[in-house]
């Protein structure tokens, strides 16, 4: 009666059903409905429009509310809400502050010549200045033992300890923005994003709400943070303000909740940062850009990942596969987790990393026969045989190796030595693991090339896994895109089009060596790899 779905096929509808549903979400999110009769008793209007004059008021204190006393930092007389500017002032220190403690900023719009704490039309929001990060720890020359310059420590705390604990450091930029649009907002139809940082009051009949504050939290990167010492008096603090329209106001809202959301549950300073860079260094429209080309980012890897996992589950010869390639792949992937592992690199990479290793594992147990199972009560690892069509594959594979060797060994050595002589790491086992995966990123295509060696001796293409292949190169064809598009070392774009050099000579051999539809092939394959559907021999 049906036709039968495909799991593919659904997954591709799931994936239009959110793409689409993302897009009604995001437009619900930068769109506002305005109020149709400003002059309705339904509207509020802004403060704003009248053009009154104002002032911007900077204090820091120790407690959010400001109990305790606090300090001007800085003042702005004649604040003209359409100009945007920078100041670059130095704050100090209060002794608690220098001891491993926090410092908040407070910040006040208000009526000139009058105190904020006594103004009934001011408004303010609260930020800290300081936040807690592991410090990084030194980095030392592997050759002469000498340390590069570092920040004079805290004696307080020994430099194991200093190291294991989280200390405090200084937020050197302080990001504000106002909406300085004459938006008139419905009151039956107010968002609920905008309402947590609006201010109203009553102006005759009409709703008048004041400026519309907002410190932009995203802009508080890593790279930005200065690590406090107790011989620290005072440091510098970037003031930059600008206008923001209404529209990205909400949507930095929500990303700003997301981020916090994330720290909530675990996810430190550094993975946030990396999350806040997504958004703070590209414009609005080249991240919706990017939102799409993720989207199907993440759908080509699904189906390659589905269909190599489908491909390896079948596979029962290893005639054709070059055994040593996806040896070193295997060795490469875990390479590359341990070197995120090191780095500290965010669980959004991390985690797919080690699942991919697993992975690749599992490839490699079944491309070499391993078996495993208990015997006696301790567990043993049994390999299985090749037949005489996979010795001559494995031949193949050995000769290709032993031609790549000529070249990939002396480069990694050399690598490894320039890396030990000229650069400075943490320990041996970081150079260890950084010089390794810069062999594994310079070198890593070479890998490619004993499969391309067994397909040419054998002058067939139909033992690999062509639907993998094919989502790989859309990923592939993807960063290509963006690795001119996003300023990237020249070594990371010449990456990216080596994997399409290589991929396009598979295209050749499977162009020069067709397979033929109708039949099975000379290895026991199939075109199409479904080993449910019934093929006869010619």
């Amino acid at each position: 009666m049906f036709q039968k779905t495909s799991f593919t096929t659904l997954i591709v509808g799931v994936f239009i059903v959110y793409v689409l549903h993302t897009c009604w979400v995001m437009y619900g999110i930068v769109y506002t409905k305005p109020c149709e009769n400003p002059r309705s008793d339904k509207c509020i209007s802004p403060y704003l429009a009248s053009n009154p004059p104002l002032q911007l008021s900077i204090y820091t204190a120790l407690r959010p509310n400001g109990d305790g006393g606090h300090s001007l930092i800085h003042r702005e007389e004649a604040f003209d809400v359409h100009t945007r500017f920078e100041r670059l002032i130095n704050v100090s220190l209060p002794k608690k502050t220098r001891k491993n403690g926090t410092l908040y900023a407070m910040v006040f719009v208000h009526q000139p010549g009058m105190s904020p704490w006594q103004d009934p039309r001011q408004v303010h929001l609260v930020t800290q200045l300081t936040t807690y990060m592991l410090p990084k720890p030194p980095e030392v020359s592997l050759i002469t033992g000498e340390d590069e310059p570092q920040q004079q420590q805290n004696p307080s705390m020994g430099v194991d300890d200093k190291l294991d604990r989280p200390v405090s450091h200084w937020r050197s930029r302080l990001t504000l923005n106002i909406v300085a649009e004459n938006f008139h907002f419905d009151r039956e139809a107010l968002p609920s994003d905008v309402h947590r940082y609006m201010k109203v009051f009553q102006s005759g009949r009409k709703m008048v709400y004041l400026p519309l504050l907002f410190i932009d939290q995203l802009s508080n990167r890593v790279k930005d943070l200065v690590e406090i010492n107790s011989s620290t008096t005072e440091l510098p603090l970037t003031i930059s303000y600008d206008t923001i329209a209404l529209g990205k106001l909400r949507f930095w809202i929500h990303m700003q909740d997301a981020v916090y959301s994330l720290q909530q549950f675990g996810f430190t300073e550094k993975d946030a940062d990396e999350i806040k860079g997504i958004f703070v260094d590209t414009n609005l429209y080249f991240l919706a850009l990017t939102f799409f080309v993720a989207a199907f980012h993440l759908l080509f890897d699904f189906l390659a990942f589905k269909n190599d996992i489908s491909f390896w589950k079948q596979k029962k010869s290893m005639v054709g596969m070059s055994s040593k390639a996806v040896l070193w792949r295997c060795f490469s992937t875990i390479v590359i987790f341990l070197y995120l592992l090191d780095e500290q690199t965010s669980l959004l990479v991390l985690i797919p990393a080690g699942i991919g290793s697993l992975i690749e594992v599992w490839k490699v147990k079944k491309a070499f026969k391993i078996y495993f199972m208990w015997k006696g009560g301790k567990p043993t690892f049994l390999f299985g045989k090749s037949d005489e069509s996979e010795k001559r594959t494995e031949e193949y594979d050995s000769l290709a190796m032993k031609y790549l060797s000529y070249l990939l060994y002396p480069l990694c050595v050399g690598g490894a030595v320039y890396a030990l002589v000229f650069v400075k790491y943490k320990s041996w086992y970081s150079w260890l693991i950084n010089s390794l995966v810069n062999g594994v990123y310079a070198f890593g295509f070479l890998f490619m090339l004993p499969q391309l060696f067994v397909n040419y001796k054998l002058k067939s293409v139909a033992h690999l896994p062509w639907k993998a292949f094919m989502y790989k190169a859309f990923n592939t064809f993807i960063d290509d895109v963006f690795a001119f598009i996003i300023t990237m070392p020249t070594s990371h774009r010449l990456a990216c089009f080596r994997d399409d050099a290589v991929f396009l000579i598979y295209l050749y051999q499977r162009w020069l060596y067709p397979v033929d539809k109708t039949r099975v092939n000379e290895y026991g394959v199939s075109y199409d790899e479904d080993p449910k559907k019934k093929i006869h021999k010619d």
